[in-house]
């Protein structure tokens, strides 16, 4: 089987001038939504190049893409490869800074101009995190107020307010340091994988903010993910060995072990963690001092919501 990465679309004599912030789009098997995220984005006026990163579709997403959107690059990946597929958008990407959208989300006209203008302005600034709006009516994502309110504050040198999470199709980054940070971790393939970005970009150096005058729509569908809380409550335990103190890695693999007796939920997650935990302890790297105590701050945070 061949594995290589093919790309198709416009040439760059074909595009559109640079935009500086171009868009990735990590996608499967959802090509419906993909349309309508694809027409939003085509009618922004920034004009960003789009990059369609689609994780081995066995629907009708590249017929569609060939047929309905010529000019959209796709990066047509052998295989499914979760949120590492954004990594291998970012790097097929060119801009200075990337926003990503799934293919249920789209960003406001003129929100990449204004994320934009503030990475020009904050060389420290490596991910933005957007405010979002869910839905045709447009209700305030419950994320916004938490990110809002993160206890670390502002720091002088960079925009809005620092914080250590994000939602992944509300954010935008500066390519260089996505890059630098290694983009998301292949272990945790997808969901909740958004903490263990925010822990490595902050260990680099690098800023990670919530601006809310940058806005993302989100249009989840309503229906149940029935795997999802199994999911989150894997990665974030494998965040925990991967980054964490172990004392702080421990307690909360005892928690999901104790609520695994009667959750098959958290069974699922602890078992699915034990199968990748000897992956994490091999890539385990300490945070900084500082980011581990910022990382605490938010511990606390978390427990008294």
């Amino acid at each position: 089987m061949n594995h290589a990465l093919t790309t198709t679309g416009p040439t760059r004599t074909d595009r559109a001038p640079h935009a500086p912030v171009g868009i990735v789009i990590a996608t499967r098997n959802r090509s419906a939504r993909l349309a309508t995220t694809l027409r939003h984005l085509l009618d922004l006026p920034e004009r960003p190049e789009i990059l369609v990163a689609d994780n081995a579709s066995t629907d009708d997403t590249r017929a569609m893409l060939a047929r309905d959107f010529p000019r959209i690059r796709v990066l047509s990946l052998p295989f499914n490869r979760g949120a590492l597929a954004r990594t291998h958008g970012v790097r097929a990407l060119d801009t200075p800074y990337v926003a990503f959208s799934d293919d249920d989300s789209w960003w406001a006209p003129g929100a990449l101009a204004t994320a934009a203008r503030l990475f020009d302005a904050h060389p420290r600034l490596g991910l933005l995190a957007a405010r979002t709006l869910v839905g045709p009516a447009e209700f305030a994502d419950p994320l916004n107020g938490v990110l809002a309110d993160s206890p670390l504050g502002g720091a002088a040198d960079l925009p809005g307010t620092q914080v250590l999470g994000f939602l992944a199709c509300a954010s935008v980054v500066r390519r260089d340091a996505y890059l630098d940070a290694g983009g998301y971790h292949p272990l945790l393939f997808f969901g909740a994988e958004e903490t263990l970005l925010a822990y490595d970009l902050a260990a680099r150096g690098w800023g990670v903010t919530h601006c809310p005058e940058v806005t993302a729509h989100h249009h989840p569908d309503p229906g149940p993910r029935a795997d999802r809380p199994a999911v989150v409550r894997r990665n974030e335990l494998l965040t925990a060995w991967l980054r964490r103190p172990l004392p702080h890695a421990l307690a909360r693999t005892r928690a999901l072990a104790a609520d695994a007796r009667r959750d098959p939920h958290a069974r699922r997650a602890l078992r699915e963690v034990l199968t990748r935990l000897p992956a994490a302890l091999r890539d385990r790297r300490a945070l900084p001092p500082h980011v581990e105590r910022a990382a605490r701050r938010l511990d606390g945070t978390e427990a008294g919501s």
